[in-house]
């Protein structure tokens, strides 16, 4: 996709003019009783995965970055055919959405031109940084649980994750002045949508994971008001391991070694449909991809 020069309002009004399984029981479904709130996801290693949770430089994100929180339906049905819908996960503390602080006051990124964008690598507008790291490419298929599963074509994505040291841009310590691995995707006819980016790095106190937002359009994704779901995957260890042993990730050795989907506070009690299917290598590059499944 282009780079944009007046924002995503601006983006939708050229595009128009140029172009006419995991938690299905573990919801805590007791009649009648709320599902519990999970808490995760944060930043650096400086940063803890909880609402309120305080990144590298000191800032406590509000309690508007974890509002992605909350319960889900298990499952969808439709006339032909029935899926498990992806968890709903925390946002974090790190989301850049409009939905918390930095520090220097309220972020949000979804207003600003040049976010949508397939290559998330390097920092867009006036920022001029680089996320380093083994490539990754990232697929995601949406399909839409309300209408029998099939592709949610024209709902858009925004995805972020941390760098290979395990800094959030924005927010973390260091990479305050960078907007790095964010952007936004719309998905096309067939529900598909991709980004180019790097595998991100493992801090101390997560599994590594990638954050993302599904709203109905492009245009409703220019406010995180508007999002249908909030939620976070994985990649098997084995991926990671890989990756971990090429250079500059020397950081998430150590943090890996002493973490486990089992003591992860957001993939603790499953991630079957959070875990990304993976090709390629440490060499070359990886893909990853995944279905992601929402009601709408």
């Amino acid at each position: 996709m282009e780079h944009h020069d007046h924002g995503l309002a601006h983006d939708l009004q050229a595009m128009l003019n140029t172009a006419a399984g995991r938690r299905q029981s573990l919801r805590w479904l007791f009649a009648g009783a709320a599902a519990l709130p999970l808490l995760g996801c944060g930043g650096s290693s400086a940063s803890t995965d909880s609402a309120g949770a305080t990144d590298s430089s000191g800032t406590t994100g509000s309690a508007g970055s974890t509002g992605s929180t909350g319960t889900g339906t298990s499952t969808g049905t439709g006339a032909s055919g029935s899926c498990a819908v992806i968890p709903e996960e925390t946002g974090g503390p790190y989301p850049a959405d409009g939905t918390n602080s930095n520090g220097g006051g309220v972020v949000n990124v979804l207003t600003q031109s040049g976010v949508v964008r397939s290559d998330i690598r390097a920092s867009f507008g006036a920022a001029g940084g680089t996320a380093a790291g083994v490539p990754l490419t990232i697929k995601l298929h949406i399909i839409n649980a309300n209408n029998a599963c099939t592709a949610a074509g024209g709902f858009a994505v925004y995805l972020w994750h941390c760098d290979r040291d395990g800094n959030y841009s924005l927010y973390s310590s260091g990479v305050t002045n960078q907007n790095y691995l964010r952007g936004v995707q719309e998905a096309d006819a067939n529900g598909d949508l991709a980004f180019t980016t790097i595998f991100p790095g493992c801090y101390a106190g997560r599994m590594p994971h990638v954050h993302f937002e599904v709203y109905r359009t492009l245009a409703k994704a220019a406010s995180a008001a508007n999002r249908i779901k909030t939620s976070q995957f994985t990649f098997p260890l084995a991926t990671c391991n890989e990756v971990y042993a090429t250079a500059g990730y020397a950081t998430s050795v150590r943090n890996l070694a002493q973490m486990s989907f089992a003591t992860d506070n957001v993939f603790s009690d499953g991630h079957a449909l959070q875990l990304a299917t993976m090709s390629g290598n440490a060499s070359d590059g990886y893909v990853a991809t995944l279905t992601v499944a929402v009601v709408a």
